[in-house]
């Protein structure tokens, strides 16, 4: 993961000063990419723990197609949502906020938060009908491997003003060379301290599902992104964590899936980082 590490230091040194939407203010540049090749090892970030149980319980909530942070909070504590009332997301505080802004049912056992990326990725609403683009996808690999037209985008603009959150990984294509799947994702806004660790770490999970559905090999996950900033109350967190050394990447082991439906079934438990020691926390707010 040295090429995060150089990507943090290459916006210290590069970034330029903006206001943001949340009143925090950021330092960015526009325009960063990063690839990873997943042979090597899983891009778990090292300087720092990753949240991986929350990695994949956010995923497999993508997968599921729900739009309710209660059912986040049921796959990644494992208990029914009446007993997680006092248990929070990474989801919670949009759910409480904007969700709640738009109007949206917002309970102890429910949090809606509007057609965001789960709605999208299986149930992609226009021109009266609605997409399971993920099932379209898959059956789009199988058939026709080499096409260049293997795109997911959950950037729906019809239904933007719907979402809690608009979505910040908007969307991705996948490609088959030599029987190795890769992905490349495009993100518009990229939280490089917070949230871009998590996406890198999602992003090549999909990518490794994938390649387990479609009997395939790992092959690259690349990282493109757009507006690429450190929130300004982040930077002293950034600093601490480019001092640091990074340490070999952990490998994956995931069951050998072999439909989406049974990959909506996994728990977060099947999903193990092997040889994974990273170093310790690094706390920093999220701005919402």
């Amino acid at each position: 993961m040295k090429q995060y590490l150089n990507a943090l230091e290459h916006i210290l040194q590069k970034g330029k000063d903006r206001d943001d939407r949340t009143g925090t203010g950021t330092k960015g540049v526009f325009g960063y990419q990063m690839r990873f090749n997943l042979k090597e090892g899983f891009p778990a970030v090292t300087t720092k723990k990753l949240a991986w149980r929350s990695v994949v319980s956010e995923l497999l909530w993508f997968l599921e197609g729900s739009t309710d942070e209660r059912r986040l909070a049921e796959i990644h504590y494992g208990k029914e949502r009446r007993d997680l009332v006092d248990k929070n997301t990474i989801w919670t505080a949009n759910a409480d906020k904007q969700g709640k802004d738009l109007g949206y049912t917002n309970t102890e056992t429910t949090k809606e938060l509007g057609p965001v990326y789960g709605s999208q990725w299986r149930s992609w609403s226009g021109d009266n009908k609605t997409v399971d683009q993920i099932k379209k996808a898959i059956q789009a690999l199988e058939k026709d491997p080499y096409s260049r037209r293997h795109v997911i985008s959950a950037w729906n603009a019809v239904e933007i003003d719907k979402m809690a959150l608009p979505p910040c990984h908007t969307m991705f294509q996948f490609h088959i060379q030599d029987k190795k799947l890769s992905c490349q994702l495009y993100q518009r806004s990229a939280d490089m301290f917070l949230g871009v660790p998590f996406n890198i770490a999602s992003y090549s999970l999909l990518t490794c599902i994938f390649a387990k559905i479609l009997n395939l090999n790992p092959g690259e996950f690349v990282w493109t992104g757009g507006d690429c900033h450190i929130y300004k109350n982040h930077l002293l967190q950034v600093k601490e964590q480019i001092a640091r050394i990074p340490a070999l990447r952990p490998k994956l082991l995931i069951p050998q899936f072999k439909t989406i439906e049974e990959v909506v079934l996994a728990k977060p438990k099947d999903f193990q980082l092997i040889d994974y020691s990273p170093m310790d926390s690094i706390k920093a707010p999220m701005a919402v």
